[in-house]
């Protein structure tokens, strides 16, 4: 817990940016029969039938001081796809950072070996040697400031049917697109100081 609240506390540097992700999934929802647009005075209708259409997998990032945020929708959660997630976020959207400090929770395929399953041996040292990884503690995903990104999300884009992955891809990249034009930045409070006096019964008796 307080190496994750550490790293909060770090002051913002583009060379070593904090970085913040997370992953849930949203089942996709068509409907049986078209609904009721809605009208002056009359709110929009949705019939009660629906048809389940699978599940898809929502990766989020954000970079909680700069007020960016990345996420896509996939149709697996396996190591490779968290792999390739990894390589796009540093070659694509932080080429020039030196490392990329990550803060995520300890999933199974959260790990430097899902990046040998994917790449060839080299290519997978250089993407480790440009992670600096921080896990939050078991019960502790609380800590992980991608969880109040994802909670944007759900409420601003996902509370809705979305009947398939290109609606879904189209969705997130309007929400994303327009997140980001606003910039919004996550002040954490909550510092290492706090734990020790609002946590201080999960730390050992000494």
């Amino acid at each position: 817990m307080e190496d994750v609240l550490a790293v909060y506390e770090m002051p913002y540097d583009p060379l070593y940016p904090v970085v913040c992700m997370d992953e849930t999934c949203k089942q996709l929802i068509g409907d049986v029969y078209a609904g009721i647009p809605c009208a002056p005075g009359r709110p929009a209708r949705v019939d009660h039938e629906y048809v389940r259409n699978g599940v898809a997998e929502v990766f989020l990032e954000v970079e909680p001081l700069a007020g960016r945020r990345h996420v896509a929708a996939t149709e697996h959660r396996t190591s490779k796809d968290w792999a390739w997630w990894i390589k796009s976020m540093l070659d694509e959207r932080y080429p020039d950072a030196i490392q990329v400090r990550l803060v995520m929770d300890n999933l199974n395929t959260h790990c430097v070996a899902s990046l040998y399953q994917a790449f060839p041996p080299e290519e997978a040292r250089r993407l480790a040697e440009r992670l600096d990884i921080h896990y939050t503690p078991k019960h502790g995903s609380w800590l992980n400031m991608a969880e109040i990104e994802l909670s944007a999300l759900s409420g601003q884009c996902l509370d809705r049917r979305i009947p398939d992955m290109k609606t879904m891809q189209s969705h997130i990249g309007a929400w994303e697109n327009h997140r980001n034009n606003r910039h919004p930045t996550i002040h954490w409070r909550f510092s290492n100081a706090d734990a020790r006096i609002k946590l201080r019964h999960l730390y050992p008796k000494l």
